[in-house]
């Protein structure tokens, strides 16, 4: 594989950290440490106060006009594209959790004052710009399916989509150009961010360890994907609520799958 290629030659010239082989066990052991960091520290109405003001909004449009209906699934189907991101602070508490240190949830904010904050702000930027960029295709395959004529009704916008030729189109291209959205992403903030966290680094060192801790482990990470897109799109209904308690303990887990995959640094 070209990518493998690619990567290996870096490998070559950067002092990569060493990834390890991981298996199913592995992911059952890092959502299993993640629900008991979350059990520790609840975080759920912290995610509560960052989910209603950004999804609130939505609701409300959604009462009294429908223009916005095409974009709900792409907008909480992207959110699995920044969750990495909306992560970050959980990420610093199972670090603390871990290394026996005080987990109070005002030690999330700390990751504002790592040292690597501008590789960690260079990451972010990145994810940023891709959910974007996935909003945008996903309008654009939606207008070329339907046009520009906004959706009249949530029933009207389900038959469109159910019981047409352009629909099952809409349907099949757009989850085909959302699956590799969702695969870049994996590929990129698998283990980036908690490697930020934990150790010296800069941001291509940390997503190339990301692509390598995926490309070493495809099996394992592919489920890894699917659990946690299930989990999203469980946690969404009704109304997003369940977010509250998922987010947080796949960001947990996903510190615990980093410790999996990426061996201890010997520079600490």
């Amino acid at each position: 594989m070209a990518v493998q290629h690619t990567v290996a030659n870096v490998e070559n010239v950067i002092d990569l950290p060493v990834v390890r082989k991981i298996g199913v066990a592995d992911l059952k052991h890092a959502l299993t440490a993640g629900y008991e960091d979350f059990a520790a520290r609840p975080t759920h109405i912290i995610f509560l106060g960052l989910i209603y003001p950004l999804v609130g909004p939505v609701l409300t449009r959604l009462v009294f006009g429908y223009d916005v209906i095409p974009l709900l699934f792409p907008l909480a189907a992207g959110f699995a594209l920044v969750g990495p991101l909306a992560a970050l602070g959980l990420y610093e508490l199972s670090r603390r959790r871990e290394a026996g240190l005080d987990s109070h949830l005002r030690h999330a904010l700390d990751v504002f004052r790592s040292p690597a904050i501008g590789s960690i702000a260079a990451l972010a930027a990145l994810l940023l710009a891709i959910f974007l960029v996935w909003i945008a295709a996903a309008e654009a395959i939606y207008v070329a399916a339907f046009g520009h004529t906004p959706a009249a009704s949530m029933q009207g916008f389900l038959a469109q989509v159910f019981q047409t030729p352009q629909g099952m189109m809409l349907i099949l291209v757009g989850n085909g150009v959302g699956l590799l959205f969702a695969v870049l992403v994996l590929m990129i903030s698998a283990v980036s961010f908690p490697l930020l966290l934990d150790r010296p680094s800069s941001p291509i060192v940390a997503i190339l360890t990301s692509i390598r801790a995926v490309l070493a482990n495809p099996g394992p990470m592919a489920m890894w994907g699917l659990i946690v897109a299930a989990l999203l799109v469980v946690g969404s209904l009704p109304f997003f609520l369940g977010l509250a308690v998922v987010v947080p303990v796949l960001g947990h887990a996903t510190w615990h799958l980093y410790r999996r995959l990426v061996e201890p640094s010997h520079h600490k």
